[in-house]
This record gives C-alpha cells, structure tokens and sequence, in this order.
C-alpha cells in the first residue's frame, strides 16, 4: 500500500500516521487530504478532493492569497457541520514537475494549537514530537529550514527512516529511554556527520502526554553547539599542551610529545622535524633569508603520530635524516618564519607542494588532503618545523585551527629551546667532566684497579664526583675518590680545579693527612678571593675526600678522609668491614686537621672507594645504604672484582639515583724478595764502594746488566751524599717494578730540594748528576726521616 490511497473522485488520501495536512495545486484544488484532516474538520475525502480549498475558510476575504506564498498563523476554518473552528496553519510550497509548485497545508485543531505550540513553532531551534512509536507527528518550521520543506518525508515515519540525523541508534536509545522513565534529558552532545562534515549537537529530550490519539510521546530539540564544541576543545588542548609538554629536558622526547598532542586533536598525522642544530644543543637556525642561496639546512625527525598504526603516512623513522624539497611550505616557512595554511593541498606538479614521487604516492594513496606547516621557533631562532595533515577528518584546517596550533607549537618551542640549552650545557658539562677524570687509570704492580662511573641525569646529568689513580715513588699507589657539592658545569669545573691541586700535592709525596689540611687551605683561600671579587662565585661551596696510599713492599696502608663516607675493606676470606677512619671536616673550611690511619692489608685484599650517591638516597639515611653495601659485597672469596663492582652499582634503587656515583675497587698485590733488594750502610764513606758493588750484581741477577752503568753512578752518588750530609742508619733498596727505583734512607728531616749547581759550588753536583741519568727523582719523609729516590726506565724486554 502507498503512501496515498486512491479515494473516490479526484486525488487521494495521504496515510501518515495522524498529521493533518492537505496538498493544494496551483489552481487551490485541493488534490491530497489525510484522514487526521477529515478527523479535524469532518470532511471526507471524496467531499473535500477536487475541489476549491478556499471553501475550507470561514471567510472567503480570509482565504485570498492563502496559496501564493508560504506563511503561518492562526485562521478559522469551516467544518462539515457548518460550525467554524480555529486552527494553525502553516503553509509551505511543493516544487513539483516542470517547474510547478504544490502548496502544504499543515493544519492544528484548537486543542492542538496551544500557546505552548506557537512557542515551539517560532523556536529558532529545530523542535519535534515523536508519538510513542517514535514515529514523528509534529515538527517546526526551524525544523523543516534545516532539513528542506518535504514534509511527507517526516511526518509518520519512524526515526531510523527519516534524514535529521546520520546517526539514528543513538538517538533512537536516548527518544526511547525518556518515552520510557518519564526523566528528561538536557543537552545531550552527539556527534553526527551533517552533509560530510562532522558537527556535534546539543539534543534535549522531555516527554509530552497527547502526542497523537491521546498515546504518549516525546519532544526533541536540538542545537548545533559544533562551533561552542570545538572552541572547548582548543581550549583542552591548551590545557593538556601545558601539562604535557616540559616535563623533560629530553629534546627528542619533548619533540614526540608534541607529535602526541596534535594527534587526534587537530590532526590525523603530525611529525616534529628539528634542525641537527637544535638536536645537538648547537646554535639553532636562524632564518634563512629570500637570498636564494639554495642552501637546505639538515634535519632530523623528532616525533611523529598518527591514528593509524605503525604511523604509515612517514617515510622516515624517529631519529632518521628528512629530506626538505628546496622549493616547498617547508622551506618558505624556515626563509619568513610564518606559518603555512594550505586547506585543501595541491599535489599535482608543479604545485605549491613541489614533492617527489615518494611523497606524493603517500599523499594520495592515503587520503591527504590538508595541510598546516608551524615553525617552532623560540628567543627568535628556529628550532623546526611542526607538520598537520588530516586525511579521515574531511574538515580542511582554517584559521582558527592555525592559530590554535602556533600556540600550542610555540608552548613545545620553549620546552624544545630548555631542552637544547639544557643538552648543550650537559655536553659541555659531560666533555669537561670526562677531560679531567682520568682516562686509563691503572695501579700498576701494586693494585688492580676498576672503576664505575654513574652520571644523574636528574639533576642535570653531570656533577663533581671524581676518582683518581696515582703513581708515586717506590712503587707505591694513592687511591683518591671525591665529591663536589652541585651538578653541571660549576660543578664539573670545581671538581677538575681539586683534582689538579690534588696531582700537585700528591707530587710532593706528604701523607694523606697533610694533603688533605693542604687542600683544605686552597679551598679557603680560594672562597675567599671569589667572595672579595663580588663577581659571580666560582668557589667550590663544599667538597668531601678520600685519600688512600698503598706501599706494595710492606703491605701497607695509609688513609685520612675529608667528611667522605668511609671505604670498605673485603679481605681475601670475603669478609666486609668498614674501615675505621676518622671522618674529618669537609674541604674548604679552613684551618682544619685530619688524621692519618695506618693500616696493614694482606694480599687480596680489596679497598672499595665510592661516592655518597651509592649510599644515599632521599627516604633513608646513611646507615641503610652502608648496611645495604656491606651486604652486597658479601661475595665467596677470591670474587672478581667486576662482580663486587656490578654487586656495589646494583645497590642504587632503580629510579632513585639523584645524584652521581663513583665506585673504585682496589685489590692488593705485592712485591716480594724477588723484586726488592735491601742493604744496611754504614756511616763510615768507605762503606759505600761494598754495597754499591752488592747492588751492581743484584742488578745481574735480575738480568739488568743494561743499566749498571748508569744505576751505579746513581746508587753511588745517593749513598755519598746520605753518608756526606745526613744522620744515620742508611739503607739502600731497589725495587724492580714497571721501573727501577732506587731508594736511600736516612734518619734526618732536612729534606732536598732541587737546585743548580753553580761552577765554584761544592755542593749540589752530585743532585745535578742524579737528575740528568734518572727518568724521575726526588725526596719524601717517612715516619724516621727521609727517602731520596731516582727512577730508571727498563730496557725493552726486561
């Protein structure tokens, strides 16, 4: 059955489920007549078809003009029964064929046409009434402006058949769940696609109890909030931009999670290109002029997302060179640091996009069709360009959106130019700290060293902790580990200054006590200067020491610390103990004493120096991390030394490292009888010739026949000048190490000190000898005098 049923005479009846409504032609006959019409005024069909509407007023003067234009009001009509009726009309034109046009007439009774009715017709918000089997029965003009004047095609169908929305399930549950607990709903927001693009109503669903034969029914309103809608969004990009983006100062990261925040936000596909520049922490880019010099400066993908997986749109990688076209958006925007809005692109040759094959086989292929390219630049430098693309969003980029996206972009400008200053200082910071350290540091015969090294890069990646390992005289070692208060630059440059003193002093062969009060003194001295030159201070603001001297001849060890934490010993049976060492005062405070323990080690023995990064942390003091470390290096004995050091690293909780770490091992080794020879002399000079010739064959018999010549003048001016100038007993040693050492005790304080001889001096020559044939030599005090001591390197093969 159709729509409009024949009917007896001219015209039909039109079926639509209670709208009362007749179709008028261009002569005023009337050729369409529902049967919610005849309910109305009680005229039938075949009364009522083919004939002059205007019989239908009460007035014939009422009814002039009625079908010549589209209008609506109130009017009286005339019933079948000759009584008059007031009703609302409303009429709208039907364009039919050839050009003619129909006129609908829409008719409410006076029970129907309510104050409330009029309201709702006049609304400037598209209303309707849906009966209980959310068929529509009733809809407004705003209504019927939006959607097209068709009628027929709404009245008496059910939602799912009629055009208002694209998305009908979800308005269909909202209709039926009010018709059906009575509660209305307000201000819904859907979001359906209206004519291609995409638009998001506000919708209000209440019930009404007479939507058609007394049965119930609901009445729907809906707004279009789409422009209110996208302006909350930019505004909760805004705000996510601000949480999102500077939380590291890692450039890279920061790049991707600008990428992140664009995507699906504004764009279906973004990418974050920096300059090799920015990435480095280098200069960035300064605008490249309208020269045209052709210069295409290097870039590199920072960070790129997509709303497909595995992101299909790029051709590059994150981290990978990009290929800039020398003539395309990207390069204008880079040469006038303006953005690039081109709504719909242009990929034909020749375009504005001038692109290879390769992109323009993405583009395609993939849906491209919008385009918005932002600089990022910050302090007026360009750090890169952001790119937009939409493919499955159909709405093209607009203004607002391009300014939308400059703000968020110029938020990730200001993260991305921290985080290039910050990795420019950390590098500087990270190549001076690693220039000072040492570089193969090595404990020669006595020790055998290794060492770890852990930057924060919390607090700015690069602090003042530092180790060293030094060579001094009669084969013995100085183990040093410290700590400079602070991180970066400062930091690195305080921790380089102590080391170089730290050289100069260790030098003079004092003992860790005396080095220790020495340095101590130049701190002061050197806070004082920067304090009185009220320039920006450079002092070191506190610094902590450990100073460890071991003699591989007599097994023993000499340490003093400077308000470091104490080492750890690990004895050859595996047992861990804390060396008892008195703590003494930070350096740099002036006129301090610290204290000199003495300490006999067998061999095998393993000294474990480190930083108080190992065993700090901010939720437990001290003493947890010196237990934790204690436990650690419980290891079987004879443990390798790069398991106690991968054992003492594993002790700093993961996550929590916030400050920088040091850890050196120093295990124990020592030289016996077959490496050291010693020799009581006499006072008396004739005494010198005898042991000098017992040198000279011990030296044979270490197979160092090579170095007699030169040995002997040594050992004999050393003796002369001990049995000459100083007060005995003597005792003459050679050790053989990476070098001959030749070593003279005596029981005097007065130590050497380097000088010239001059042509009628008769003293010093013998010194002035000595340094021309030594590779090294010198003096140190010991706990009963003095040593004065000369080095031969060893021949090749020896």
């Amino acid at each position: 059955m159709s729509d409009f049923d024949a009917a007896p005479g001219a015209g039909s009846v039109y079926r639509n489920g209670g709208a009362a409504l007749a179709v008028v032609d261009r002569n005023g006959l009337v050729t369409r007549w529902t049967d919610a019409a005849r309910q109305l005024l009680g005229h039938r069909a075949e009364e009522i078809l083919g004939r002059p509407a205007e019989r239908l007023a009460a007035s014939r003067t009422e009814a002039a003009g009625w079908f010549r234009r589209e209008w609506s009001g109130r009017t009286l009509l005339r019933r079948r029964d000759g009584r008059s009726t007031q009703v609302s009309l409303r009429v709208s034109a039907l364009p039919g064929p050839g050009g003619t046009v129909e006129w609908l007439i829409s008719l409410l009774g006076a029970a129907e046409a309510t104050p409330a009715v009029s309201v709702a017709e006049n609304s400037p918000f598209p209303t309707a009434v849906w009966d209980s089997d959310l068929c529509m029965v009733w809809l407004n003009a705003a209504l019927a402006r939006a959607y097209g004047p068709s009628w027929p095609e709404r009245l008496g169908r059910p939602l799912e058949e009629s055009p208002l929305y694209a998305d009908t399930d979800q308005v269909n549950a909202l209709l039926r769940h009010v018709l059906e607990s009575g509660v209305p709903v307000i201000d819904r927001e859907l979001d359906q696609l209206d004519r291609r693009w995409p638009r998001t109503y506000a919708l209000s669903v209440f019930p009404v109890e007479n939507a058609r034969d007394g049965e119930p029914g609901v009445c729907s309103t809906n707004v279009d909030v789409t422009t209110s809608r996208r302006a909350r969004d930019r505004v909760t990009l805004l705000s996510q931009a601000g949480t999102r983006l500077g939380t590291t100062l890692d450039i890279m990261q920061t790049a991707q999670d600008l990428a992140d925040v664009l995507v699906p936000a504004m764009a279906d596909y973004a990418t974050v290109d920096l300059a090799d520049a920015a990435g480095l922490g280098d200069e960035p880019l300064a605008r490249l002029g309208t020269t045209g010099s052709g210069d295409v400066p290097a870039f590199h993908r920072g960070g790129m997302a997509s709303i497909r997986d595995g992101v299909p749109e790029s051709l590059w990688a994150r981290g990978e060179p990009v290929y800039v076209p020398p003539r395309s958006p990207f390069m204008k925007v880079l040469s006038h640091g303006r953005s690039h809005l081109e709504p719909v692109m242009n990929t034909s040759p020749g375009g504005s996009l001038d692109l290879d094959a390769a992109r323009r086989e993405k583009i395609v292929s993939l849906g491209m069709h919008s385009l918005l390219v932002i600089p990022i630049h910050a302090r007026g430098e360009i750090l890169g360009v952001a790119v937009l693309v939409r493919t499955e969003n159909p709405v093209p980029f607009d203004e607002n959106d391009r300014m939308v996206a400059e703000e968020v972009v110029g938020r990730a400008a200001l993260s991305l130019d921290n985080a290039r200053r910050y990795t420019r200082e950390h590098t500087a910071a990270l190549v001076l700290q690693r220039d000072l350290l040492p570089r193969n540091p090595s404990g020669g015969s006595a020790l055998d060293v290794v060492w770890r090294y852990l930057p924060s890069d919390r607090l700015g990646g690069v602090g003042g902790d530092w180790f060293d390992v030094i060579e001094l005289s009669g084969a013995r070692i100085a183990v040093v580990v410290g700590d400079v208060v602070g991180h970066g630059i400062s930091a690195a440059a305080g921790m380089g200054r102590i080391r170089a003193a730290m050289l100069a002093l260790a030098a003079l062969d004092l003992p860790p006590a005396e080095v220790l009060a020495h340095l101590d003194d130049l701190l002061a001295r050197l806070a004082a200067e920067d304090f009185a030159s009220k320039t920006m201070p450079t002092a070191i603001s506190g610094a902590t020491c450990l100073y460890i001297v071991y003699d591989p001849v007599t097994r023993r060890c000499y340490a003093a610390r400077a308000g470091h934490p104490p080492p750890a010993l690990v004895d050859p049976s595996g047992a861990v103990t804390l060396l008892d060492i008195p703590a003494g005062a930070p350096l740099g405070v002036g006129r301090q004493t610290y204290e000199d323990v003495e300490l006999e080690l067998d061999e095998g023995s393993t000294l474990v120096l480190y930083t108080d990064g190992l065993v700090e942390t901010r939720d437990q003091d001290i003493d947890h991390g010196l237990e934790r470390l204690r436990g650690a290096l419980t290891q079987p004995p004879g443990a390798p030394l790069d398991d106690l050091r991968s054992a003492a690293v594993g002790t700093v909780p993961a996550g929590e490292q916030a400050d920088d770490v040091v850890v050196l091992l120093a295990r124990t080794r020592s030289l016996g009888p077959d490496r050291v020879r010693e020799w009581d002399v006499g006072a008396d000079p004739s005494a010198v010739g005898g042991v000098r010739a017992t040198a000279v064959r011990a030296l044979g018999e270490w197979g160092l026949q090579r170095l007699v010549p030169v040995a002997e003048q040594i050992i004999g001016e050393l003796l002369a000048n001990a049995v000459l100038h100083a007060v005995g007993p003597l005792r003459l040693r050679l050790i053989r190490d990476q070098v001959l050492v030749c070593e003279v005790f005596d029981s005097s304080f007065h130590m050497l000190r380097p000088g010239s001889a001059g042509p009628d001096d008769e003293n010093g020559r013998g010194l002035a000898i000595i340094a021309a044939l030594a590779s090294r030599h010198g003096s140190r005090g010991t706990p009963t005098g003095k040593c004065v001591w000369a080095e031969l390197r060893l021949p090749p093969g020896a």
